[in-house]
C-alpha cells in the first residue's frame, strides 16, 4: 500500500502519542524526542487503545493495563513486542506505509 497521511507534525508534540485509523487498521503514532513511530494500536494483553496511552520517553504505556512497549525498536527485556511500521515525513504531513 502506498504511503498514508495520518496526521501533522505541529499537532503531534514531542512526547505525544495520537491514535490513526486507516482502512481496518489502528495505529499509535508516536513522537518520541522529534522522532516519529509508528507501531500496531491495538495492546496484545486486552485489545486497548495505544494511540490513547501515553508516552514516557520512548515507552509506549497502554492506558488499560499499563503494559509497555519501545516505540522505536520494540526492545523491552520479556517484554510483547509490536508490529512497526515505516513513517515518511513530507512539510507536516505524518505518512505512514501500511499493508
Amino acid at each position: 500500500m502506498p504511503f498514508v497521511k495520518v496526521g501533522s507534525v505541529s499537532k503531534l508534540p514531542p512526547g505525544s502519542v495520537m491514535e490513526a485509523l486507516v482502512g481496518d487498521g489502528t495505529y499509535a503514532i508516536c513522537n518520541a524526542g522529534g522522532k516519529i513511530h509508528a507501531v500496531d494500536g491495538i495492546c496484545p494483553h486486552s485489545g486497548g487503545p495505544l494511540g490513547q496511552g501515553a508516552l514516557h520517553g520512548h515507552i509506549l504505556v497502554c492506558p488499560w493495563h499499563a503494559w509497555e512497549f519501545d516505540c522505536r525498536d520494540n526492545e523491552i527485556e520479556d517484554g510483547p513486542t509490536l508490529a512497526k511500521f515505516p513513517v515518511k515525513i513530507d512539510g507536516d504531513a505524518i505518512l505512514i506505509d501500511v499493508p
